[in-house]
């Protein structure tokens, strides 16, 4: 079967659904505002209610962001919660909880060391590495900057 260029271009348009992108972009702040805007009432509660410093509160917002994205992902909330709001999710920490999580739930069934424990860091553990490597990298240029001038 002999397929010219156009032709096969025009079937892959045919074939594949339209893209949403403005209501993707749309759902996508929403949502990464709402997840800001509950770390930002978090935060407002630990100081005015509980009378914490700002940064012990901010400490506390860091924590209950992991542990409500963990808990909703325990629950297969996340996963709805994504498909509408797409990338929307990946504000960085709980898109983190969320990356750890879900590898954990997964693959539980293959034992506490091989499964849980081997993992657990499937999906998150690259962003470890480079995260750490590029703050290594960061810091030096930054110290370089520093003592030039």
């Amino acid at each position: 079967m002999n397929i010219t260029t156009k032709k096969y271009s025009d079937m892959v348009d045919k074939a594949s659904p339209k893209s949403r992108i403005g209501i993707n972009c749309l759902n996508a702040f929403l949502a990464g505002g709402l997840i800001c805007t509950l770390g930002q009432a978090l935060t407002d509660t630990y100081l005015f209610v509980f009378g914490m410093n700002i940064k012990d509160a901010r400490c506390f917002t860091s924590i209950s962001l992991v542990f409500i994205a963990a808990v909703l992902t325990g629950l297969s909330l996340y996963d709805n919660i994504a498909k509408f709001a797409g990338a929307g999710t990946l504000v960085p920490i709980t898109g983190f909880s969320n990356a750890v999580v879900s590898p954990a739930i997964e693959f539980q069934s293959e034992g506490l060391v091989m499964g849980l424990g081997a993992k657990m860091f499937i999906i998150a553990g690259p962003v470890i590495v480079y995260g750490t490597a590029a703050s290594v990298v960061y810091g030096l240029i930054l110290s370089a900057a520093n003592a030039a001038g």
